[in-house]
């Protein structure tokens, strides 16, 4: 039924059954071919098709725009006629085969959530340059979000001369290491995130490092990053404050204790990184930390005071 709506071959019958609620489907099931019928040949079913899609709760539209593989008409529809509804423009965000161009009219109806969602896949956006344009342009990111994107947008490469230190460290043979800065002089800000989002533990290692934020992101968002890999991350204390910050916020992350105290022993994790994390170290590294003179003094303080608080509590 769904195959004979979406290519025009259903009869007079099978289309007025679906607006009448004769066909057996589920609610949210039936609302892609209704949009589909909006745009009809038939007056009478496009006026009944658009009369029934008034009248859906607003949990089975958001429940259809949830579906995967949708067809582009109910996105396109929706965008169209519901995009004030709730939910409604943030769910044609997290839908990853919304067209972009269907999504472009709803960005500034969006939510910070759903924002937010849209830059935890970088691979959608570093292939999408109209959809990154769009959220510059608009109103509803703020300003790191803003410096994300327009690094997105740079055309132009980074001298090599920005990858020698982190390729002196990721790759130890020097004929291997002038053929990787080779590659990353030639190469733009947005085909670096898909080389950090799909390249190897090489390449990340490497990246993690990356002059330009958004790269470093797009590391810490691949899927073939491994846990072994963040703990090396979480030591290195040639990394940026908001790149261990990153680490620190996700909470996979932060079950990884080796992960979390590579965090608070490394000088340059922000310190209100650390005071949130202190609780969860270990009476020993407590007591190592408290005496480690690389960390900041408030740190060490906080650790020692929490170090006598646990002590006198076993006392007590």
């Amino acid at each position: 039924m769904r195959e004979e709506i979406r290519s025009g071959r259903a009869t007079l019958e099978r289309k007025l059954a679906i607006c009448n609620e004769a066909a057996l489907l589920a609610p949210e099931e039936r609302v892609e071919p209704l949009c589909i019928l909006t745009a009809d040949s038939d007056s009478t079913v496009r006026e009944k098709a658009a009369g029934v899609l008034l009248t859906q709760p607003l949990k089975t539209v958001l429940a259809a725009l949830a579906l995967p593989g949708a067809a582009p008409e109910m996105f396109a529809y929706c965008a169209a006629e519901f995009p004030r509804r709730p939910g409604v423009a943030d769910a044609l965000a997290q839908n990853s085969t919304c067209p972009i161009e269907v999504l472009r009219p709803v960005i500034r109806y969006l939510s910070v959530t759903a924002i937010q969602d849209l830059f935890e896949d970088l691979d959608r956006l570093s292939t999408s340059p109209i959809l990154v344009a769009e959220l510059i342009a608009s109103a509803v990111i703020n300003a790191e979000q803003r410096t994300l994107l327009l690094e997105l947008q740079r055309a132009e490469p980074e001298p090599v001369e920005a990858f020698l230190e982190a390729a002196e460290a990721a790759e130890p043979d020097k004929a291997k290491r002038e053929t990787l800065l080779q590659k990353l002089g030639h190469m733009r800000v947005v085909e670096r995130v898909q080389r950090a989002l799909k390249g190897g533990r090489d390449e990340r290692l490497l990246l993690i490092r990356d002059p330009c934020k958004v790269v470093q992101r797009a590391v810490l968002q691949s899927p073939q990053l491994s846990e072994q890999e963040v703990e090396s991350f979480a030591n290195m204390a040639s990394l940026t404050d908001e790149t261990l910050r990153l680490i620190a916020g996700n909470r996979k992350f932060r079950k990884n204790y080796a992960i979390l105290r590579g965090l608070m022993f490394n000088p340059k994790t922000p310190l209100e990184v650390t005071l949130h994390l202190l609780p969860h170290l270990k009476p020993l590294d407590l007591k190592f930390l408290s005496g480690n003179k690389n960390v900041a003094d408030t740190l060490r303080t906080a650790a020692a005071r929490l170090q006598r608080q646990r002590s006198a509590a076993r006392d007590s």
